[in-house]
């Protein structure tokens, strides 16, 4: 298999228009809206190849070109966010230099990044509503269907805006802390993955973890600009 070629991922880019999303957490019981801009999204989750060609590694316990690349960190997530952009010419979004992870304040920090779990659901419902783009068994690898692993990306039904894999086959980190005052610097990820029942198969499940030390088998990311 010939190794990913980074001239072409401006194709795997998917226009993501502007729009309204609302947000409940249930363990709080509240909602809120948050107002969408315009952004690009992958159009799968972060294949093997393309991590391998981005940092010289592959920490996936399923290893396979076209299979996500998963048990990588969020801070790892992130530290890939930055060197792609480099790669490509951009100016790195995050700031990894002062002991915590804050948005680049230099001059246009328009390099890649993770979503914030707005931008997620929002893109994972395609401006809908609906807790799933389409019938289970057609859009995600999950519990029932995986024969316990994970599957190269783009094999299931995407949803009405192109993107796939958004549900199942490997959860997503996100962007944002859960809840600083009890969960400390745990981030969140979205969409379920192959080894999860249906019932947490949901654009709208949120779990969270620590964003240097949690890793497993069935988590990995996609990149937003």
């Amino acid at each position: 298999m010939p190794p990913f070629d980074l001239s072409t991922l401006p194709e795997l880019l998917v226009k993501i228009p502007p729009g309204m999303i609302t947000l409940r957490d249930d363990r709080k019981k509240i909602s809120w809206e948050i107002e969408i801009e315009a952004f690009q999204m992958s159009k799968f989750p972060v294949t093997q190849d393309l991590y391998l060609a981005v940092t010289g590694e592959n920490p996936s316990t399923f290893q396979g070109s076209q299979l996500p690349v998963e048990t990588v960190s969020w801070l790892e997530a992130v530290r890939f966010c930055n060197r792609l952009s480099e790669m490509l010419g951009r100016n790195p979004f995050y700031n990894l230099t002062e002991g915590e992870v804050m948005r680049n304040s230099g001059p246009d920090p328009n390099g890649f990044r993770l979503p914030t779990e707005a931008e997620w659901q929002y893109a994972c419902q395609a401006g809908e509503k609906q807790i799933r783009y389409g019938e289970l068994n057609e859009i995600a690898w999950y519990k029932e269907n995986s024969e316990g692993r994970t599957h190269e990306v783009g094999q299931k039904a995407p949803n009405s805006w192109g993107l796939y894999d958004m549900l199942g086959n490997v959860w997503e980190w996100c962007t944002d802390l859960y809840d600083e005052t009890v969960y400390g610097s745990y981030r969140i990820f979205r969409g379920g993955g192959w080894a999860d029942e249906a019932r947490s198969v949901m654009a709208t499940t949120r779990r969270r973890s620590h964003p240097q030390s949690f890793k497993i088998d069935d988590l990995g990311f996609r990149v937003v600009l």
